[in-house]
This record gives C-alpha cells, structure tokens and sequence, in this order.
C-alpha cells in the first residue's frame, strides 16, 4: 500500500476527535503571539489616537517586541512544542528547540532594532508613512518571521514564510507619492510572489507522494516512496529548494535586492537584510537537514554552487559601486548582503557532506548572529547620514571630524563584516564558516571564499577609509535622535561583546540544534 493510501486509512481507523485534538503550550508560542497581538492593538488604537499621540503606537510596537524577545529566556535550555498530536505526542507543528531561540533571538531583536530607527524615520517622513499601518505590518511581518523557525510542519512553514513577506511587500512600497518606493515593491512582490508559487508547487508534490506535512514523517517516508511517485517526489524536492533560493537571495534570484533596499524605508531595508535573511536560510535549513536529509546527494552540490555563485556576484557587484552616485552606500550594503548570503549558504551545503550535519548548520547560525548585529549598526549610521543626504559613499568623507564616534562605530562593523581585527567577532564567524567547509571535504568552495573575502576586504577598506579622510568642506555634526543613539548603542555594545566572547554564539556550531 502506498504511503497516501496508508495515511488515510490510518486516519479512517482512529476516532474523529483524536485527530482534531491538538495540545497548545501557550508558553512556548508565547514570543510570536504577543507580536501579533501587540500588532492588532496597534492597529486598532490608530483609529482612536490623535495625530498628535500617534508616536506612541511607535514606542508600543517597540515594547512590544522587547517583552516578546524577553520570553525566550524561560525557553532556554528546555525543549518545548505544541499543536501536537493527540495520538502521537512525537508529531508537532511548533518546536521551541535550540535551533528556534536562536533564530526568534536574532529575528526578534532586528526586528526591535528596526522598530527603533524606524520611531525616527516615521517622524522625518512627516506623514509621508501612515503610523498605524506602518507598525502593524512591522509586527505582523516579525510575527510570521518568529514562526519559521519553530515550524515542523510543510503547512506552518509556508504560512509562516507568507506572514512574514506578505506585510514587507507593503512596508517596502508605504511611502506615498514615491516612485522609486513604488518600482521597488513590484521587483520585490513579483520576485516572491514567484518563489511563493514554485515553493507550494514542491510541497504539494512532496506531499502527495508521502502523505505527510510533518518534516520528520518526511524525511522517513520519502525514501521509500512508490516507485510511480518516485519522479514526482523528486521534482517537489528540486521546486521547494528553488523557490527558497529565491527568499535567501541567492544568485540568480537575486535580482531584486539592489533596487528594492533603495525604494524602501532605510529602516525596512535593514530589516530585509536580516530578518529576511533569517526567515530564507532558516526555512531552507528545516526542508534540506530535517526533512529531506535522503536527497543531500542532490541539494547538496546544489547549494555549493549556489554559494560559490553568491557570494562572487555580491562581492564583485559592491565593487563596481561607484561612490559618487546617489544612494550608493545603501546600494554596496545592498550588494554586500547578496555576497553574505552565499558565505550563509557554505555551512548548509556542508551539512549535505558532514558527518555532523547539525554541528554545520549552527556555523549559519553563529555566523548569522553576528551579521545581524554588525549589519544593523552599519544601517543605523547610515540612517544618520541619510538625514542630510542622498547616502552616497562620498558623503562618508570626513565622518570622523564631525561625528568621531559615529566614525568609529562605523568602522567597527565595517571591519566585522570583512573579518578583520578589531572585528574579531567577523574573524572567528567566517573561520567557522571556513572549517565547515573544509571538513565537509568541499575545499574548492573554501578556495572560493577565501578569494570572495579579499574581495570584499577591498570596498569594505576603502569605505573606512573615506570616515578618516579631511572633508573637502566644514560640516556640521549631525544630530542624533534618542532612538538612533540607542539603536547604534546597542548594536555597538553587541558586536564588542561579541568580540570580546565569540564564544558566546560560536558554541552553536558544536550545539545540538534540533
């Protein structure tokens, strides 16, 4: 009997409540939940505060998400699910397990930092952005992103996946009256929309050849499937990975990337830099190591070539940056994602060859934690130049002789990000990533990284540069709002702690995530 047929009758023989009944650990769902009903309270009380009170909705929507990433911590060091099954407490669709803390952690502090940034350039739009829609799409996006993670099912993931790129695509295009905010959520919407539909068309042909949604189910059944399914199995697994190939941004589906972080809000291209990120490579984690670990034969040179292809294109198209032009330096933050990408994907492409899939996968984990914080600081100095300018690395100049701090910070993350001293943080993560790579046996793919990371030594190296060099006229020092001061006191204060402990996420490459 095939494993459809055997399914339903499975189902036929157990009584009607028992397969409706479900367990619910409001605990360990409680991080994504209070997002979201902070997120309807939001919107709801925009309708009923006045124009001159709606900053508050800003500072709710941050508390919010302060409480939400402050209920991780009773999750520590225990694993919890819900929406279990009642007859088999082993099938779950929520797991708060090592590998879901640490990506909410990540997802729920970028989106706070967003949320901070975000308090001023909702102000400096002068209702250009409309508050109450604004946030709950913030939070409504964090929602769905805190989710992911925890999905071990096909249907919650792909629901999760949608709840959290449904509200960007309005976040991206929110500014009124902009047409390169416009242009930018097309490309943006078009681009996932895409990858929204090769990704169900996968996981309904997973599912109708393994009559299971469950990821662990999955990956037993799909090695034994029919013999007339065979084919049809193997063209779902080949459509889910490349519709999450789209949603990491990896080369060739990478073309929205530039555009769209320039239309968007700056804060809302921070969040997609990372929160986006996070939502892409945790999803393309769950369906290659834990539901289809049979067909690593497949996904695995799959993904080498895509994170050699990756991280080339980014790096050599934040090169050719021209520092001159308008918005470049949001554009080489744009095109330095996509190559940061393909340094995220080497670790899952190693799990395809590991003897220790799990120690692999937490190198993207380590490696992602540091990029979030570093990254996000690089933003926030650059939402402060934006204030005055068109954010061209040209307007960097002389950083150092108005704002020395900002300068230093700057430069601080710069340097993370290339993986040079003082960075050491950015040092350590890509040796991880490197040794991943070489004890999966792909030394090609770690030849190919160490050239992309000299590479990227080059625009990096010359962007710090310009913070030190004398200005070619006086400025003046630019003014830092109380919620830009604390966005960049905290990624600071992460990313020198980080230096300062690597080991502090470095021990998720030798952790049990799952």
């Amino acid at each position: 009997m095939s494993f459809p047929a055997q399914n339903l009758a499975e189902a036929a023989s157990q009584p009607p409540a028992q397969n409706l009944v479900q367990s619910v650990d409001w605990l360990a769902i409680a991080p994504p939940t209070i997002t979201a009903v902070v997120g309807l309270v939001v919107l709801v009380a925009d309708l009923f505060v006045a124009d001159r009170r709606k900053p508050l909705l800003g500072w709710v929507s941050v508390a919010g998400l302060a409480a939400s990433a402050l209920m991780l911590l009773p999750l520590v060091n225990g694993d919890r699910s819900a929406f279990c099954l009642a007859g088999d407490p082993g099938l779950c669709s929520y797991t708060a397990d090592t590998f879901t803390l640490a990506v909410q952690f990540l997802v729920l502090g970028g989106a706070l930092l967003t949320a901070l940034l975000s308090v001023t350039a909702v102000k400096d739009a002068d209702r250009g952005l409309p508050e109450g829609e604004f946030w709950f799409l913030l939070l409504s996006s964090a929602a769905g992103a805190a989710l992911l993670p925890a999905s071990r099912d096909l249907a919650t993931l792909i629901v999760a996946l949608e709840v959290a790129s449904l509200p960007a695509f309005a976040l991206v295009g929110l500014r009124r009256g902009d047409r390169r905010s416009s242009e930018a959520a097309l490309k943006f919407f078009l681009s996932s929309v895409t990858a929204t539909a090769v990704s169900l068309l996968g996981v309904s042909f997973v599912y109708a050849s393994t009559g299971t949604l469950y990821l662990t189910q999955v990956a037993e059944r799909i090695q034994h499937v029919d013999g007339q399914l065979t084919t049809l199995a193997q063209t779902g697994v080949v459509l889910t990975l490349v519709g999450f190939a789209f949603k990491t941004a990896a080369v060739p589906f990478h073309f929205w990337v530039p555009d769209t972080y320039v239309g968007a809000p700056l804060p809302i291209a921070a969040y997609l830099s990372v929160v986006g990120k996070a939502v892409g490579f945790s999803g393309l984690v769950l369906v290659t190591v834990v539901a289809l670990p049979s067909y690593a034969d497949a996904w695995g040179p799959a993904l080498a070539a895509l994170a050699a292809l990756t991280m080339t294109v980014g790096n050599v198209g934040a090169l050719r940056q021209q520092g001159t032009r308008a918005y470049s330096a949001v554009r080489l933050l744009a095109w330095s994602s996509v190559g940061q990408a393909g340094y995220l994907l080497v670790p899952i492409a190693a799990a395809a060859y590991s003897d220790d899939p799990e120690g692999a996968v937490g190198s993207t984990v380590a490696y992602a934690l540091m990029y979030a914080a570093v990254n996000l600081g690089a933003f926030a100095v650059a939402a402060v130049v934006g204030r005055r300018s068109l954010n061209r690395v040209a307007d960097y100049r002389g950083l150092y002789a108005s704002n020395p701090l900002t300068a230093l910070l700057l430069a601080f993350f710069l340097l993370c990000l290339a993986g040079l001293p003082p960075g050491v943080i950015g040092l350590f993560a890509k040796v991880t990533v490197f040794s991943a790579a070489v004890d999966a046996g792909l030394g090609w793919l770690a030849v190919v990284m160490a050239v992309n990371v000299v590479i990227a030594l080059f625009y990096y190296l010359q962007w710090t540069a310009q913070l030190f060099r004398t200005p070619e006229e006086a400025t003046a020092g630019h003014r830092l709002p109380a919620p830009l001061t604390a966005a960049i006191s905290l990624t600071a204060v992460l990313a020198v702690a980080l230096s300062g402990a690597p080991q502090l996420i470095l021990r998720f490459a030798d952790t049990a995530l799952f």
